[in-house]
C-alpha cells in the first residue's frame, strides 16, 4: 500500500483526496494547506486524514511515499522539485511546469532519484479517448491525416496562466497518445480579450514527421 499526501485543498485538491481515499492500494495519509478553513472542510469529509499546514510536514512523514500537488501553476516546479529531492514520488496537476527547461529538469531529477513523476493528464484515462485510440491502433479509421480539437467556454478565467497552459495540456496529451509520436514543429498564437497580458484565446498547431497535423483551439 502506498501512503499518499496531498498539497492543496482548494478547487481541485478535494477531487484528488476523494479518489486517493477510494483506492484500496493507497492510504490517504495527510493533506497540507495554508487555509485552515479548507482544512476544516476536508477534515469533516475525511475524518481519518491528518491535516497539516505545509509541504515539510508531508516530506518528513515516513508513512508517505507519494505526494500530489494541486497548487497554483507557478508553484508546481519548485514544489515538485522538493518532493523528488526528498526521495518521494510526485503527481503534479497540469501544467507540469512553466517552461520546457523546468519540465526537463524534473524528468532528469525523477530518473536520477528513481522516483515516479506523473502529470494529471486525466483525459488519457477517459473511456472515449481510449476507445478512439483502440480504433486507430486497429486501423478501423484508416490513415489519420489530421486532428482538430476545440476546448472552449469552460471557465474559470485564470490569471496565473493563460488558456494554452490551462486547457491545452489535455488536448496535447490526447493527440500524442493517439499518434504515439512527438511533433517536429509546434507553433501557437494567442489573443487577449479579457485581461491584459494573459491570452484567453489560443490556436496551437503541431506538425508530425509523417505529415499528420494537429490543430488545437482553446479558450475560457
Amino acid at each position: 500500500m502506498v501512503g499518499v499526501g496531498v498539497v492543496g485543498a482548494g478547487y481541485w485538491g478535494p477531487n484528488l483526496i476523494r479518489n486517493f481515499a477510494a483506492i484500496s492500494e493507497a492510504q490517504m495519509v495527510a493533506v497540507a494547506d495554508r487555509d485552515r478553513g479548507r482544512l476544516k472542510h476536508i477534515g469533516a469529509q475525511f475524518p481519518g486524514v491528518e491535516l497539516v499546514e505545509g509541504l515539510d510536514d508531508l516530506l518528513s512523514d515516513e508513512r508517505i511515499q507519494g505526494i500530489a500537488l494541486a497548487t497554483p501553476a507557478d508553484s508546481h516546479f519548485p514544489l515538485a522539485k522538493r518532493v523528488l529531492e526528498a526521495g518521494k514520488g510526485v503527481f503534479v496537476e497540469k501544467p507540469l511546469a512553466r517552461s520546457v527547461a523546468e519540465c526537463e529538469e524534473l524528468i532528469d531529477l525523477a530518473e536520477a532519484k528513481g522516483q515516479v513523476l506523473m502529470v494529471g493528464h486525466t483525459f488519457e484515462y477517459n473511456a472515449a479517448v481510449q476507445y478512439v485510440e483502440d480504433c486507430i491502433d486497429r486501423q478501423e479509421l484508416g490513415e489519420v491525416y489530421y486532428i482538430y480539437s476545440q476546448r472552449l467556454n469552460l471557465g474559470v478565467v485564470r490569471r496565473d496562466v493563460n488558456a494554452l497552459w490551462n486547457l491545452a495540456p489535455h488536448d496535447i496529451s490526447i493527440a500524442l497518445r493517439w499518434l504515439k509520436q512527438m511533433p517536429v514543429k509546434v507553433d501557437a498564437r494567442g489573443y487577449t480579450y479579457l485581461q491584459e497580458g494573459v491570452e484567453d484565446v489560443v490556436y496551437l498547431n503541431m506538425q508530425f514527421a509523417d505529415g499528420v497535423a494537429v490543430h488545437i483551439h482553446v479558450s475560457w
